[in-house]
């Protein structure tokens, strides 16, 4: 019974990747990049380093994709770095001036889209439309 929960165990911990996500991006403007970072858990999306990370032209259409993940949570941060200086630029007082986005289009209270608004399951080919504001 020990030896058959612990190699169910192996078996969930070792889960094939082979899932994909495919992120459209609506914007404005067709200049500069669209920043995009991937994150897999809370305590990264929270601060820490996504699983992958792109930038995408924004002369054409927008669209980013992931391959070969493994199945679970996700979410994406994004912004269109419209003056194409590879940083989100910000006000005097911290707040971002060029336009941003995160999955599901959650939107944030005085700060980023929190994991529990923004995380969406990934098992197999997943695709979302952010619109970025």
């Amino acid at each position: 019974m020990i030896a058959l929960a612990a190699a169910l165990m192996l078996l969930t911990q070792t889960a094939p990747a082979n899932a994909s996500v495919v992120v459209t991006f609506e914007t404005g403007a067709t200049t500069g990049s669209v920043m995009v970072a991937l994150y897999n858990s809370e305590a990264a999306y929270g601060g820490g380093a996504p699983v992958a990370a792109m930038a995408v032209p924004a002369d054409g259409p927008v669209v980013a994709r992931f391959e070969n993940l493994p199945a679970g949570d996700y979410a994406v941060k994004a912004f269109h770095d419209v003056d194409g200086n590879g940083e989100m630029n910000t006000n005097p007082f911290g707040i971002p001036i060029e336009p941003y986005a995160f999955s599901n289009n959650a939107v944030g209270n005085m700060g980023p889209a929190r994991w529990a608004a923004a995380r969406f399951p990934v098992s197999g080919d997943t695709a979302q439309t952010i619109t970025i504001r």
